[in-house]
């Protein structure tokens, strides 16, 4: 990854396979249980995503196997994808700490005597 913050899904996805390999339908569960329903991929989105994120060596194919039919890979983190994943999980919790000190701060002030809103 570069310095820029991680685009959201791909937050999510990683945050998903953090536990445990998981497999296509499962991520797209995964990752709506996780974001409280607020965010739901779509097939292309969470395959396109899959593939960028294979290509960049943070997930790998765990298995394959064929259900009804149908192929399924399962996927999981590599190390990389773990560090990668943990490093944005310390950059959020940096910019929330700031967030909560300003708030913080900011609540202080208006209880000050003379504050004006």
């Amino acid at each position: 990854m570069t310095d820029r913050s991680m685009q959201e899904p791909t937050l999510l996805l990683l945050t998903a396979l953090a536990d445990a390999p998981r497999h296509g339908y499962a991520l797209l569960q995964e990752v709506s249980v996780i974001s409280g329903g607020r965010v739901k991929l779509r097939a292309g989105t969470l395959y396109g995503a899959l593939e960028r994120l294979l290509k960049q060596g943070l997930v790998r194919v765990e298995g394959e196997e064929v259900v009804a039919g149908r192929a399924r890979r399962t996927f999981g983190l590599t190390e990389g994808g773990r560090e990668v994943l943990a490093a944005e999980a310390e950059r959020l919790r940096a910019v929330v700490a700031e967030a909560d000190r300003r708030l913080s701060s900011a609540r202080a002030a208006k209880l000050r005597p003379g504050y004006a809103s």
